[in-house]
């Protein structure tokens, strides 16, 4: 998610002798906070890339470790393009989580499924759909499509097994830490769902080099058209900043819904 769709204050600060990151939000939802950490916790449990340490969770303030921040060089990418891969290794017996989430700001439902069609057209889709159509952002004509495009999902997208994502993994947050390391940050969205769909992200708002594809395709082997599903899949995020930024998106879903 784009920096500017995080409600959230974020600053840098020492408590105890130790660097930290808080992050506040007065008005945030109970579980918003929580959900970030139980994110956080799933993705560092995976061993696949570094994440920040929760130090202390609070409803409206989260506190975590300072990992610092360094400009990428190529070892940067090539070590987070195997991490990632590493990442979605790790499989999970249904799609969604045990706990819904958040991409930036807006719910995310995570509802346990089978089958990864219905959940990325009931939890993605579709919510993100029917608050734009509610609100007078997007047309009944278009929204229509959306339904149409969500029932045809099993003849466009090719069954992928469940796997642990990060879930509004933009190029800003995969991190690069004080000593050059790659980490996920901002997890109020992991889940399990199709990889191909966290590859797609990566290409909405500026590609990681080809430095970074090369080490993860040396490890997951994506399928070689992958990217031709990548409209399909990051029509979801595109909803969603229409939703969160208004019209201004509308010319980006109405491409990706033309290119699913």
């Amino acid at each position: 998610m784009t920096a500017s769709a995080r409600p959230a204050e974020l600053r840098r600060a020492t408590l105890e002798g130790v660097a930290v990151v808080i992050k506040r939000w007065p008005d945030a939802p109970a579980d918003y906070y929580a959900a970030e950490a139980a994110g956080l916790a799933a993705l560092g449990a995976a061993g696949a890339l570094r994440v920040p340490r929760v130090l202390k969770l609070e409803r409206e303030r989260l506190v975590l470790e300072d990992l610092g921040e360094s400009a990428p060089d190529a070892g940067f990418w090539r070590r987070a393009g195997t991490g990632l891969a590493r990442l979605h290794a790790v499989r999970g017996e249904r799609f969604g989580f045990a706990h819904d989430g958040y991409c930036g700001p807006s719910p995310q439902p995570n509802t346990p499924m089978d089958d990864g069609w219905r959940f990325f057209a009931e939890c993605r889709l579709l919510p993100q759909m029917r608050r734009a159509r509610d609100c007078g952002r997007l047309g009944a004509a278009e929204g229509r499509a959306i339904e149409r495009l969500c029932a045809r999902l099993p003849e466009r997208i090719p069954p992928q097994p469940p796997v642990l994502l990060h879930g509004d993994l933009w190029r800003g947050n995969l991190h690069c830490c004080g000593d050059g390391a790659p980490a996920l940050i901002d997890a109020g969205a992991a889940h399990f769902g199709w990889a191909e769909a966290e590859l797609a992200m990566l290409t909405l708002f500026g590609a990681p080099p080809p430095a970074f594809w090369r080490a993860y395709a040396e490890l997951a082997a994506p399928a070689p058209d992958w990217r031709e599903r990548a409209p399909l899949y990051n029509l979801y995020h595109l909803l969603n900043h229409l939703n969160l930024f208004g019209g201004g998106y509308l010319g980006a879903v109405r491409a990706a819904l033309a290119g699913s």
